[in-house]
Parts: structure tokens; C-alpha cells; sequence
């Protein structure tokens, strides 16, 4: 689709693929971050994957608000492995070019990835809210129907949504320069290379940051703030600590995932005078979450770590 778009304007179009120099200001011993980098790219993919593991053969963790953990064990991955191996790659084997259509793609695929995050983030919010809330009515509302259909509801938002920010960024006019002082491709940080006027992309990018993310959060805090007001008319102190515990590990992951975001909305601002900053930020929003969020919840939620704990002890045994 990229290909075709740009093609269409090939009488404008004159680069035929991008240079994606790495961390700004740091490219003599940029390769020193390879190491941490990939061990926490490598904790991700393992920690999300004996999750799904866990869960999977846990009959006592087949329940929504672990399912939801599954979708997103899945989505971690599927951002994280986006982003790091084309990382890795330029800071191993300088392999720094990557093509037109290769970067949109990746543009996009990043941009649904972090949308997914996001509206799952929601779904758990609601699973916790009916769980505290409407205790009565959680087995009959928050069922397996409702996990699929509240996934799959996330999958064509989010896909749907984002078309536009690659589509639109593959019609700029790019001239002549072609190095993007970063290490994925980044829907500001291509089309600033663009010779002609990029209002419309920063408008779009603006418009869907306050569809998708905007939403979910406002949503996100609306739940937390009635699951609040419930437990705080409870009379039990027990009850209520009992309550707020179910919702820790969520709350610590969210806090984390938006405030990130914000503070990477920020520090574009301030790209020109510190560009390293917002760069380093976005890579390790990309790894770090998908590290965090399975160790979280591990920490924080008892019967998700005893799973974990039989799993280990089985895979011991077994070896």
C-alpha cells in the first residue's frame, strides 16, 4: 500500500529510503546501549511468555481479568519485537538505511501496537470496576464472549484508526534529506524531513492522540474514581484493603504507561536543545513496558504467582 502511494507521487519523490542515525549526539559509543537493550528486550519476550505459559496451564487463572493479561503479554511483544531488532541492528552492524515503504509499515504497526496498549489497559479497568462494583453481576457481564469481544473491538479500532498517519506521512514531499536522528521511524520525526507543509499529519497525530488515548484514560480514571467511592463505603477495613489490592498492579502500570507518554509528548517540544533525551525515552517506552508489566503483576497478584512458582518448579523437575 505504501509502495503504491509513494509510486503515485513519483514525480515529486526522489529518496528511496531513510537513514536512521541512532541516538542523537551520541553516535561514537551509541553501541555501549546495545547490551541493556537487549537484555531487557530479551526479559520481555521471556517474562511475557511464561505468562501465557502460566496462564494457559493454570486452570485456576482461566478467568478474564487474565485473559486480558494474555492480550496484553501479546501486545507487548508484538511492540517491543517492532522496535528493538531493527534497534539492535544499527548499533551492532550500522545497518541504518531502511526503505520508504519498510518505515511506514513500521510507523503504523507501532501506532496500533500502542493503541492496543492503551484500550487494554481500558478493559481491565472495567473488569476491575464490575468486579468491586457490581460484584453480583461480574460472572454474568464480564465473561470469555466479552473478553473476545472486547479484544477483537481493540484490534479493529486501533488498526482502523492509525491507517491514516502512515498513509499521510507516505504522501509528503521528502527532497532531499533523509537521516532521522532516531532509531525507529516516528511519525514526527519522518515528516519533519518533508519539504512541504506537514500540518495535516500533526493534526491527525493530535486528533487520534485524543480519540484513542485521551478516551481510554478519561475512561480509565472515571472507573477508578466510582471503584473508590464504593470501597470507601465499605465497613470492613479488610474489605476495602482487600479491594484496592486487586487494582495495585494495574494502577502502578498505567501510571507508568501514560505518564511516559505525556512526558515523550512534552520532550518533543524540547527535541532541538536535548534531542537525546526524547529519543532514549521513546526506545525504552517501547522495551521497558512489556518488561515491567508481567514482573508487575507477578509481584502484586498472589494467584498469578503461585502459577508462576508451579510452572518453574515443573520445568525444573522436567529438565
Amino acid at each position: 500500500m505504501f509502495q503504491s502511494l509513494r509510486n503515485s507521487n513519483s514525480s515529486k519523490f526522489q529518496l528511496s529510503e531513510f537513514i536512521l542515525m541512532g541516538f542523537p549526539g551520541i553516535h561514537e559509543w551509541q553501541h555501549w546501549l546495545s547490551l541493556p537493550l537487549a537484555l531487557i528486550y530479551l526479559l520481555a519476550l521471556g517474562a511475557n511468555i511464561l505468562i501465557l505459559i502460566t496462564i494457559n496451564q493454570e486452570n485456576t487463572l482461566h478467568q478474564p481479568m487474565y485473559y486480558f493479561l494474555c492480550v496484553l503479554a501479546v501486545v507487548d511483544m508484538g511492540l517491543a519485537t517492532t522496535v528493538m531488532p531493527k534497534t539492535l541492528a544499527i548499533l551492532w552492524f550500522n545497518a541504518k538505511a531502511i526503505s520508504l515503504p519498510e518505515c511506514f509499515s513500521q510507523m503504523y504497526v507501532i501506532h496500533c501496537f500502542v493503541g492496543m496498549e492503551s484500550g487494554i489497559f481500558l478493559c481491565m479497568a472495567i473488569d476491575r470496576y464490575v468486579a468491586i462494583c457490581q460484584p453480583l453481576r461480574y460472572p454474568s457481564i464480564i465473561t470469555e464472549s466479552f473478553v473476545v469481544k472486547a479484544t477483537v473491538l481493540m484490534v479493529l479500532r486501533n488498526s482502523l484508526l492509525t491507517i491514516p498517519v502512515p498513509v499521510l506521512a507516505a504522501q509528503r514531499y521528502y527532497c532531499s534529506q533523509n537521516q532521522i536522528e532516531h532509531c525507529l521511524c516516528s511519525n514526527l520525526g519522518v515528516t519533519s524531513l518533508s519539504c512541504d507543509d506537514r500540518t495535516i499529519n500533526s493534526m491527525y497525530q493530535l486528533l487520534l492522540a485524543w480519540t484513542l488515548m485521551g478516551s481510554d484514560l478519561g475512561m480509565i480514571i472515571l472507573s477508578y474514581a466510582l471503584i473508590l467511592q464504593s470501597v470507601l463505603r465499605l465497613n470492613s477495613a479488610e474489605a476495602t484493603s482487600k479491594a484496592l489490592s486487586t487494582c495495585t498492579s494495574h494502577l502502578i502500570l498505567i501510571l507508568f504507561f501514560y505518564t511516559t507518554v505525556v512526558v515523550i509528548s512534552i520532550t518533543h517540544s524540547a527535541a532541538m536543545t536535548v534531542p537525546l533525551f526524547p529519543v532514549l525515552l521513546n526506545v525504552l517506552h517501547n522495551v521497558i513496558p512489556p518488561a515491567l508489566n508481567p514482573m508487575v503483576y507477578a509481584l502484586k497478584n498472589k494467584e498469578l504467582r503461585q502459577g508462576l512458582g508451579k510452572v518453574l518448579r515443573l520445568g525444573i523437575k522436567n529438565s
